[in-house]
């Protein structure tokens, strides 16, 4: 049985492998120093980022970050549920869904108007369990790179 909870300090080792599944998913990588404040902002109270665990045989087998921002079009704040992966074993169990119901939770706990999110045109699969939990918005994303 899958069970979430918020991160501790302790998880750092059991998070880290599956922080970088999730960066080699995309093609990409980050600075050490990225993924050392990464793990500290997900562990400081007064930091707008937060994490979830999903637990099977006591072991972190899914992690998901999420962050609240303030919006123009609301009084409550956007949560913006940032990254969500699991590993392999945990695939087709129910960890991603679980993970993203607990951020629903955790918004509507805290005051939030809307839990939103991205994933590349590529992801099916994640677009599969999507498609079931949340609505598209039909918005395309704009990015442009600074320095």
């Amino acid at each position: 049985m899958i069970q979430i909870r918020p991160f501790t300090v302790d998880d750092r080792e059991a998070w880290e492998p599956l922080w970088q599944g999730y960066l080699t998913f995309y093609k990409s990588s980050l600075p050490a120093a990225v993924t050392e404040e990464t793990w500290r902002r997900l562990n400081d109270p007064a930091e707008p980022m937060h994490g979830l665990a999903a637990i099977l045989d006591s072991r972190i087998v899914g992690i998901v970050h999420y962050l609240y921002h303030r919006s123009t079009w609301t009084i409550g704040s956007y949560c913006y549920l940032q990254d969500l992966f699991t590993a392999e074993e945990a695939r087709g169990r129910g960890a991603g869904r679980m993970l993203i119901e607990a951020v629903y939770e955790k918004a509507r706990a805290d005051g939030a108007s809307r839990v939103y999110w991205l994933t590349h045109e590529t992801n099916v699969a994640a677009q599969a369990l999507y498609e079931k939990v949340a609505s598209r918005s039909g918005f395309i994303q704009y990015r442009h790179l600074l320095g």
